[in-house]
């Protein structure tokens, strides 16, 4: 059965780059009906910090990326990593090093002076036993560093680049157990991936140079080998590896500013991988892509993260989004612009989901309802600038805007049909196109010179608060606009 992990270390916040990864993994564990696991790398005791973990989990779980079995913490493992490692010593595929930070120091910078590649000289590996006695009771500290084949090559074949070949004195005696017990990734990785029973190792790029070194150790250990697919990075719009430079990198950032799960799902599994024969097709649901997921169409080429290709995606989400669902998850934001109470009431929770149904077509991000609906909620403080001088300084809209509210305020219904009906009657009375009235409408009644339809906002809005509207805008074109005029 296909066994695959991801295994992030808490380090700090979930990055989208690792929930790619976890994405891949999950995918691959789907389409072939087998398992997904995790395992968090917290053995850094400076850096790891519980509530990393805390992020780790919920932005997987943000994601739908439900594991198959409980988490394995490394830091519970401890034992394990020194039991195999001692056994490498006891076998002779590992040794003490003793030798001092200073002196590692000291010839890695002799090295550079002479224009080689910096690494380990293998110095402890000649030391012979009464050496190694002598300096265990002088009290000197020693990390194990496993003995790497001399000679030879190590290749390997990568289900994305295919085969990979590295010369073994290419590869030094790197540590595989530190001075205080504690494990290196290289050892703690390769202990762990064969007791989780990992048959395919799917992770970025970055590891590359890892891989040559723990197939070593696999085989010294006497493991099986899994198989490897490294994934191209996913790089900022200049093509360099994202950073937050390029913008937000943490997965729950996007969460927080609006991303649907379900886009960002499917935008990150687009990153470096597309379904074969759908040209032009982007969107894509869950089962579709577990379906179609091939691990060796993968691109070894870097994926660029575009934030207006996810933007785009997002919006087409929010389109298809159940309106209660969306409804649910915009009021947090409409909370926190204070323009609904704490816990609404059943007739302000129907006023928010008639808003997000009119204005979700304009959406990109959750965060963006309080700007688009804000005038369903209160009225509008000010004027878009623009549409007061494109459309309140015409001569004679002020009594149009009168004459509308007059007759909208004596409607027995209210709803677009009536107020289009109404609102087109007194233009054509007028001998005017009905936009310019339209346009003036929305201004007075939202504020802005865009959104969706007036009639049907209008509606929404209600009669009483719009025909406030419209006379309150009324009394401030005179005041402010019709005194301009007489003083010029």
């Amino acid at each position: 059965m296909v066994r695959v992990r991801i295994a992030p270390a808490p380090t700090g916040a979930l990055h989208v780059g690792t929930a790619r990864t976890a994405l891949f993994n999950w995918l691959f564990a789907r389409k072939h009906g087998g398992c997904f696991l995790l395992r968090i790398e917290d053995t850094d005791r400076e850096r790891s910090k519980p509530e990393f973990v805390e992020q780790i989990l919920e932005g997987l779980m943000w994601l739908g990326l439900d594991w198959d079995e409980e988490p394995i913490y490394q830091s519970q493992r401890l034992q394990l990593y020194r039991d195999e490692a001692q056994r490498l010593l006891e076998e002779g595929k590992a040794y003490q090093c003793f030798c001092t930070p200073e002196e590692l120091e000291e010839r890695r910078k002799y090295m550079l002076s002479q224009g080689m590649a910096p690494k380990y000289d293998r110095h402890c590996r000649q030391l012979d036993e009464s050496d190694r006695k002598r300096l265990m009771r002088e009290g000197r500290k020693y990390v194990l560093r496993f003995a790497m084949p001399i000679e030879g090559e190590i290749s390997f074949y990568d289900l994305v680049r295919g085969e990979i070949s590295v010369r073994n004195e290419e590869l030094d005696d790197f540590v595989i157990l530190k001075s205080d017990g504690f494990p290196t990734y290289n050892f703690a990785c390769v202990v762990d991936d064969h007791h989780m029973r990992i048959t395919h190792v799917i992770r970025g790029e970055d590891h590359i140079p890892n891989t040559p070194r723990q197939i070593h150790l696999y085989t010294a250990l006497g493991y099986e080998v899994p198989r490897f697919a490294h994934l191209p990075l996913l790089l900022g719009s200049d093509r360099s590896k994202l950073s937050k430079r390029h913008g937000a990198t943490s997965l729950l950032e996007y969460r927080k500013i609006g991303i649907l799960p379900e886009a960002m799902f499917n935008f990150l599994a687009l990153l470096g991988w597309s379904p074969g024969g759908l040209e032009g097709e982007e969107i894509f649901s869950r089962d579709e892509l577990i379906e179609r997921f091939d691990i060796t169409h993968v691109k070894p080429s870097g994926a660029i993260f575009n934030f207006e290709k996810l933007l785009w995606m997002n919006s087409q989400y929010i389109r298809m989004c159940d309106i209660k669902r969306l409804t649910k998850l915009c009021m947090p934001y409409l909370r926190d612009a204070n323009l609904i109470s704490d816990t609404p009431s059943e007739s302000e929770a129907k006023l928010v989901e008639r808003s997000i149904e009119l204005v979700r077509d304009r959406m990109k991000l959750l965060s963006e309802a309080p700007s688009l609906c804000d005038f369903f909620f209160r009225e509008p403080v000010e004027y878009d600038s623009g549409g007061v001088q494109k459309w309140l300084t015409k001569e004679g809209v002020d009594e149009l805007l009168e004459e509308l509210a007059i007759r909208l305020e004596g409607l027995e219904q209210f709803d677009a049909k009536t107020v289009e009906s109404t609102l087109r009657k007194l233009a054509s009375e007028r001998n005017i196109q009905a936009a310019h009235i339209i346009h003036p409408t929305r201004v007075a009644v939202t504020g802005k010179t865009v959104g969706p339809g007036l009639f049907e906002l209008m509606e929404v809005v209600g009669k009483d608060a719009c025909v406030r509207r419209l006379k309150k805008c009324v009394m401030w074109i005179r005041e402010n606009l019709r005194a301009k005029r007489c003083s010029t």
